[in-house]
């Protein structure tokens, strides 16, 4: 069972910057696709960004495009979410979430992930 653990979150005021993680204890995420997804209150849950396990490619919501950026550590087992010009409405628990990489399968944005984070609170406010 791959145990995922979001951090970073928290207050900022429009147009800052955080960087959320997403981390496991004792195994890689490079083979893992990984799927940052959001859930503001009253709303769906929805994907912002991912990267694949096969060969690395990120995908991006086209609301979150040129702000947000997703990377991988190996070294400390993690994937980060930068997240930059942030608006009011990036406002939302941050999850992410992971699934097998499989060859020539490419990340998506929709759910179909497997394992689950806890979130971490974005809140975005001047």
């Amino acid at each position: 069972q791959l145990q995922l653990v979001e951090s970073g979150g928290g207050l900022v005021q429009p147009g800052g910057s955080l960087r959320l993680s997403c981390a496991a204890s004792r195994v890689t995420l490079d083979y893992y696709d990984i799927g940052w997804f959001r859930q503001a209150p009253g709303k769906e849950r929805e994907g912002v960004s991912c990267i694949s396990g096969s060969d690395g490619s990120t995908k991006y919501a086209d609301s979150v495009k040129g702000r947000f950026a997703v990377s991988r550590d190996s070294a400390q087992r993690a994937v980060y979410l930068r997240v930059n010009s942030l608006k009011p409405e990036d406002t939302a628990v941050y999850y992410c979430a992971a699934r097998p990489g499989r060859l020539f399968r490419l990340c998506e944005l929709s759910l179909d992930y497997d394992y689950w984070g806890q979130g971490t609170q974005v809140t975005v406010s001047s």
